[in-house]
């Protein structure tokens, strides 16, 4: 069987400038590294652009050995081909999508993965946890033209769960529903905005098709694109998965310096599913966001406000969930 990934050294191809749709028709079905000593112009057709320069322009990412770190990310294609080529096909079909049509295909991308053998092998080897609800998930505080919505479960971090995905949904809402408000705030509780999806529920709906109908129809994504001009979202702590994910479709972000982001899901043998390959290519193009969620790596703030995934890094305490509480522009 073919390799599920390659590496082209863009110092040395022959035909680096390989014009994009015969590219795409080669290697449609595998992942495609161009590593170069520096960032050239007028490269198409690769899923991920690594070179040795430190801040290059997107959609590079720099890091100190780009070959090694090819090496890497294609040791992780080859571990979990299934997830690395369906998150490659989805970022490059939805770059013609509209925003609702990405969330569609990537949910039924994650559908399919969730009846893949590598994320049951993932499910099996994963310690059991016990589900720690909350009985108002999310908290909402109305004053005058400003909404605040709070992510309420800080004992887990505001872990994701059906319950305040489900409650985020009617707070956004309200937002979508009022014209009067006019300014929308997205906070955590806690020492994190969000850890990402509570893995007290991985596993546990049985039917991947109900489920893939369940996300098209209470997705929080979706209802963030329709208001997000007037939406905020102030991260701070852990921003994992759908911390970061339904945050970027936010108009604002801002961050407090202890951000840190990390999309986990391909180690689960799945793709981001709660909207991050509709959001975070729009703010750092889909190049990326593939380097993001293949590698696993944690993205620091700084650089997150280089690349225009965060818009602000804020010294105020913009992790309160008091919404009287003013953030310094």
């Amino acid at each position: 069987m073919e390799s599920p990934f390659v590496i082209v050294d863009l110092d040395h191809a022959l035909d680096c400038h390989t014009p994009q749709h015969e590219m795409a028709a080669r290697d449609r079905d595998r992942v495609v590294l161009g590593v170069a000593a520096e960032p050239t112009d007028a490269v198409g057709g690769f899923d991920i652009l690594l070179t040795g320069v430190a801040d290059p322009p997107r959609p590079w990412v720099g890091c100190p050995d780009p070959h090694a770190t090819a090496r890497k990310l294609g040791h992780i294609v080859e571990s979990l081909p299934a997830a690395s080529v369906a998150l490659v096909q989805v970022l490059r079909m939805g770059g013609g999508l509209s925003i609702p049509d990405r969330l569609i295909l990537e949910s039924l991308a994650y559908s399919t993965l969730q009846g893949g053998a590598a994320f049951r092998s993932w499910l099996a080897a994963a310690p059991r946890r016990t589900p720690r609800p909350a009985e108002t998930p999310v908290r909402l505080d109305r004053d005058g033209p400003r909404l605040a919505i709070t992510l309420d479960r800080p004992w887990v971090r505001n872990a994701f769960d059906a319950a305040t995905r489900d409650a985020l949904c009617e707070a956004l809402q309200v937002a979508v529903a009022d014209p009067s408000i006019s300014r929308v705030d997205l906070y955590g509780d806690g020492p994190a905005f969000c850890s990402g999806g509570d893995l007290a529920e991985f596993g546990t709906s049985r039917d991947a098709a109900q489920a893939h109908l369940v996300r098209v129809h209470r997705s929080p994504g979706a209802l963030l694109h329709r208001c997000a001009p007037r939406v905020t979202a102030h991260l701070h702590g852990a921003c994992v998965g759908a911390g970061i994910e339904l945050a970027a479709f936010a108009g604002r972000v801002v961050a407090a310096p202890d951000t840190v982001i990390r999309l986990p899901e391909i180690g689960m043998g799945l793709i981001p599913g709660a909207g991050g390959t509709a959001s975070i290519p729009v703010r750092v193009g889909r190049e990326r966001t593939a380097y993001l969620a293949l590698s696993g790596a944690e993205l620091g703030v700084e650089e997150a406000l280089r690349w225009g995934l965060v818009d602000e890094i804020s010294d105020v305490d913009c992790a309160t969930a008091d919404p009287h509480r003013a953030v310094r522009h």
